[in-house]
């Protein structure tokens, strides 16, 4: 797994890349965490899955945990690019519902702002 991280205007960017399964979850919790307990305020997220080849249950149980943290906050989560293979265990999941799903990083900012 290939993690990228950035904040702007109070809005984690995450970019991923590889595979998303049991071997790499706890490092993708703790460095997602670590940016949301950070004393910089992020409001919302946005996970960019155009990388990613793979996600299991591990690796969906991490986005939903995140997904509680900043609801929680009366934030919001956005899912972009995912592959028609990995849209379709997050479909499946049920993520989906309850994450909304962009074309692209612009229109997710436009809405995540």
């Amino acid at each position: 797994m290939d993690l990228q991280k950035e904040i702007s205007k109070e809005v984690l960017l995450v970019r991923l890349s590889g595979e998303i399964d049991l071997a790499v979850t706890d490092t993708l919790r703790d460095s997602l965490d670590e940016e949301l307990e950070r004393d910089s305020p992020v409001k919302n997220i946005i996970v960019n899955l155009s990388g990613v080849t793979f996600i299991d249950s591990s690796g969906l149980g991490v986005m939903l945990g995140r997904y509680r943290k900043i609801s929680k906050a009366g934030g919001k989560m956005f899912i972009v690019g995912a592959s028609p293979q990995v849209r379709r265990i997050l479909e499946i999941s049920g993520l989906l519902n309850i994450m909304k799903e962009c074309p692209d990083e612009e229109r997710a900012m436009c809405l995540a702002e």
